[in-house]
């Protein structure tokens, strides 16, 4: 419940208020809006999916929320790397390094909470 929550309110600010995001985007990578944007609409689904008590969606928001954590982590690096400080939210440099592994954190949780590797055959064949 807490790992949907916490989606579900990133999702929200990512819609809401884009414009920290942007800054942090590599330049490599086009169409920050829209990355920003979709990035926001994935958590949404993601903090919802998290919710929703069915084997399969579980699995597909599980992998889901993998993909969207791998997609995002440039833009976590790029940060760090560059010294990036959000206007009016000015924090020690050592905050987005420790965002790095925070990453895998998420990871771990989102794997323990859906369990996208245990196993397609209970959800091709489930039983009654």
């Amino acid at each position: 419940m807490l790992l949907a929550a916490l989606f579900l309110f990133a999702g929200y600010i990512h819609l809401r208020n884009p414009t920290p995001f942007l800054l942090i985007m590599p330049p490599w990578i086009p169409f920050h809006r829209a990355c920003v944007f979709i990035s926001g609409i994935a958590e949404l689904l993601g903090g919802t999916g998290l919710l929703i008590p069915d084997r399969r969606i579980q699995i597909v928001t599980g992998w889901g929320l993998i993909a969207l954590l791998v997609a995002v982590f440039p833009a976590n690096i790029y940060m760090a790397t560059n010294h990036i400080q959000i206007p009016g939210f000015h924090v020690q440099p050592w905050v987005a390094w420790a965002r790095l592994p925070l990453q895998l954190l998420l990871v771990m949780g989102v794997i323990f909470a859906t369990q996208p590797f245990a196993g397609k055959a209970a959800t091709l064949n489930p039983q009654p």
